[in-house]
């Protein structure tokens, strides 16, 4: 575990967590950020329009998403600007586009499978009216020392979401072990968005209590050669389902539910958006984010 042992060292250890946290807090109130989000809407064979976003959406036999724009009705993506029939093409899954219309931004994306729309607009009132997010007060206590075991292959692992009926899928290259008053415990970990960063959802006895209780995540930087990792959970960090309905979160794979209360982090929101959601044509909803 990595110690502070003066008041000097705890408070250069607490005024970078408040930096961290509020750099963090900066990016979840973003004007085109998830509690902009207005609309989740499930593509399909139909082109269909949405009262939050211009034109009618659909998705081709080939699995590409296209929208058609009425006269006087524009989108811009990448300085270029879209009138008509624009075919987006095959979108990755976990994927996103963002083409502008006018001061909003419409989320062009796939979710378990299933290509969506999700309209931001920023003057969305639970992103106007965000005040941000409680969390424990920083610890070193919970910064801990931790092993990294890779796999001899990775691992495809299915987790489920934060809407029943959507699995998603995620390539576990190993787990992260640690030990919290002498029991050890593991986290099965999934790639980050760097080569060699990683990162864990998890919950534990805090969840649904203080903390928000379908998942946390802890962003990881990349092991050292010799495997060791620092768990800080006082950077633990809700997901968007956390805020809004219209979030599609994956949920903590089953060895990822600690029976052990992580008193660090962020806890539940003071005030979580409620918004009827949409579901696909076939029933099943579901996020990757």
């Amino acid at each position: 575990m990595t110690t502070h042992t003066t008041d000097t060292d705890r408070a250069a250890f607490t005024r970078q967590w408040a930096q961290w946290h509020a750099r963090h807090e900066e990016v979840r109130a973003d004007p085109h950020g998830f509690l902009a989000i207005t609309g989740l809407h499930w593509l399909d064979a139909t082109p269909t329009r949405y009262a939050d976003a211009p034109g009618a959406w659909s998705t081709t036999e080939e699995g590409a998403v296209v929208v058609e724009l009425a006269d006087g009705e524009e989108l811009v993506l990448d300085g270029q600007v879209l009138r008509g029939r624009h075919d987006f093409g095959v979108v990755a899954e976990r994927g996103s586009l963002f083409p502008a219309a006018g001061d909003a931004v419409i989320e062009v994306a796939k979710r378990g499978g299933h290509d969506i729309i999700r309209p931001r607009h920023p003057d969305h009132p639970p992103r106007v009216a965000y005040a941000g997010t409680p969390a424990y007060a920083p610890d070193p206590r919970w910064v801990r020392a931790a092993r990294y075991l890779p796999f001899a292959v990775p691992r495809p692992t299915t987790v489920g979401a934060a809407v029943e009926g959507l699995q998603h899928v995620y390539e576990a290259p190993g787990e992260v072990a640690f030990d919290l008053d002498g029991v050890t415990h593991r986290l099965t970990a999934f790639n980050g968005p760097t080569p060699g960063s990683l990162f864990v959802l998890f919950t534990d006895a805090t969840s649904g209590v203080t903390t928000y209780a379908a998942n946390r995540s802890l962003a990881l930087a990349a092991p050292g050669e010799d495997g060791r990792i620092d768990l800080d959970f006082n950077r633990a960090v809700n997901l968007p389902c956390a805020y809004t309905e219209l979030a599609t979160c994956p949920l903590p794979p089953a060895q990822n539910r600690l029976p052990v209360a992580i008193e660090a982090g962020e806890k539940t929101p003071t005030a979580p958006v409620t918004v009827t959601r949409s579901v696909p044509a076939d029933g099943a909803a579901g996020q990757a984010g």
